[in-house]
């Protein structure tokens, strides 16, 4: 089994301040390919993911948490 970083978290902390995933790239001044990026749980870099906790007041680890899936 391999580790895998899952972006669930962001997601959920989004509808629970009933923010868009457009609000958000507003708000931080990310790009929209670094959003899709997560969307996909893809690779950011960790600049991407400062810029998103400073726009939400939170640590990193409310937005994203490493997962196992199968390979």
């Amino acid at each position: 089994m391999a580790k895998a970083i899952s972006y669930n978290k962001l997601w959920k902390l989004l509808i629970d301040r009933n923010m868009t995933r457009q609000d958000l790239r507003k708000i931080s001044g990310i790009s929209t390919v670094s959003l899709a990026k997560m969307a996909k749980g893809e690779n950011i870099t960790t600049d991407v993911l400062i810029k998103v906790c400073n726009a939400l007041d939170c640590e990193i680890s409310d937005i994203m948490e490493t997962v196992t899936i199968k390979v």
